[in-house]
């Protein structure tokens, strides 16, 4: 089964294993030369006469003040040779150490267990000492049955505590494997209920700090999938509703053509082709939309005198502003910027018409230039009724429109202002607005100096 938390138990496990396995053969291979040294070292002191020497000085002195002096030099019988050999331990009639050959135990009494271990002194029938040897690694050798037994209760306690490590690390690699496979597990539930179209299945945060990132990650991605359908949604409906109203009329001026209704004449092919225009710049407005969104643009960037279109848009506007009533000021200053000359002239024409349809008569346009730190900001000022906060961040959006009945007589496809940000921000630069309900609203787009 290929699945994580498995692979992660399974490697625990072949962790656990071989450390144990490791361990237990280490171990019994290290108790074993240290078992075999002490016995190799005993032997070798009773084999030698080391133990009549001892009981010859204890005679003579009748105490076992300096016996160091009486004890055998490196080399001699019973000593031994390396830094792991047992260390010689020789302890008076009351078990208290009078000798001890790495300098650390004189004064301090024999252990239980030494004292099981020891070999006795004896002079004239009566226990005047003992000789006990510790038990470091060393050589092998061959083992008395007691012995033997020692060393196979010793193995038997080392395998137990390595099945019980063994048991314990199994255990806890499969809990740990879980744990840490469970919150990845459940981010792909989230996965696959959100490709299923479950737009609002969101993954929960937890685990790891790597795997919340990734659960955090899918979130983020899901929340963007999900505006993004929603806005395609909207932009389907959006594109239905702005078709169907020149088709609605088209089809009935027909109608009313083809029944005798309205005379076959040039002021209702007028109207008619009026409706096809409107069509025709529809679908233009959204090929230049599809197209900045695929990043397929066409633009001649190149150096452009800001000023002076500032100046041909003014003349433009300046017949509808006086039929509206409206008092429109451009301020040309000299400024020189990089981009699509037509493209910035499109632009500024969208938010003057913008700022025309929603300024009353005796109202104010003023456009003028302003020079920043590498950049040059054209702003759009008017005095209409200005802007709802609650909408303010959706008025670059494609087809919105504050007026929710969509009537054509306060706006137009709802376009205009989408795809001034898509040319604005292919050139390099960037939009915004700001308004205050009452006082009017300032559309601005700034584009590298030069």
């Amino acid at each position: 089964m290929n699945r994580l938390w498995v692979r992660l138990a399974l490697a625990f496990v072949l962790v656990t294993i071989s450390g144990v396995g490791i361990f237990g053969l280490l171990a019994n291979w290290s108790a074993s030369q240290a078992f075999s040294t002490y016995i190799a070292r005993q032997e070798a002191f009773l084999s030698s006469g080391d133990l009549d020497v001892l009981a010859a000085y204890y005679t003579t002195h009748q105490s076992w003040e300096g016996v160091g002096a009486a004890v055998p030099g490196p080399g001699g019988p019973g000593r031994g040779a390396g830094r792991n050999r047992p260390t010689l331990l020789i302890a008076d009639a009351s078990g208290t150490v009078v000798f001890d050959e790495a300098n650390a135990r004189v004064g301090t009494p024999l252990s239980t267990d030494e004292r099981a271990r020891t070999i006795s002194v004896i002079v004239d029938g009566a226990i005047v000492g003992y000789v006990v040897f510790e038990i470091p690694a060393g050589t092998t050798t061959t083992f008395t049955p007691t012995q033997q037994a020692f060393l196979n209760q010793l193995q038997l306690a080392l395998a137990i505590a390595g099945l019980i490590a063994l048991v314990i690390g199994i255990g806890l690699g499969v809990i740990i494997s879980r744990s840490l496979a469970a919150p990845l597990a459940r981010t792909a539930a989230a996965a696959h209920a959100f490709a299923d179209r479950d737009w609002a299945q969101r993954a929960p945060v937890s685990g790891a700090d790597e795997i919340a990132d990734v659960a955090r990650a899918f979130n983020t991605m899901a929340d963007s999938l999900q505006t993004a359908e929603t806005a395609r949604r909207n932009l389907m409906a959006d594109i239905a509703h702005e078709l169907r109203t020149p088709l609605t009329v088209m089809q009935g001026n027909l109608r009313a053509l083809l029944d005798g209704v309205y005379p076959l004449e040039a002021a209702e092919i007028a109207n008619l082709y009026d409706e096809t225009r409107l069509l025709s710049r529809l679908v233009d407005d959204l090929r230049e939309l599809a197209l900045a969104d695929a990043g397929r643009l066409s633009l001649q960037s190149r150096e452009v005198d800001l000023g002076g279109l500032l100046g041909q848009a003014g003349a433009q506007f300046a017949a509808a502003a006086d039929a509206q009533g409206v008092r429109l000021d451009v301020r040309a200053a000299p400024a020189r910027v990089r981009g699509d000359p037509d493209r910035i002239a499109q632009a500024l024409r969208n938010l003057i018409a913008n700022a025309l349809r929603h300024t009353p008569a005796e109202g104010t346009i003023s456009v003028h230039t302003e020079p920043l730190m590498g950049s040059v900001r054209v702003t759009v000022a008017d005095t209409g009724e200005g802007i709802p906060p609650e909408v303010l961040g959706h008025v670059f959006e494609r087809f919105y429109r504050a007026d929710k009945s969509r009537a054509r007589a306060s706006g137009g496809t709802g376009l205009g202002l989408a795809i001034t940000k898509a040319w604005v921000e292919v050139m390099g630069g960037r939009v915004g607005v700001e308004s205050e309900v009452g006082r009017g609203s300032h559309f601005w787009f700034e584009l590298p100096a030069v």
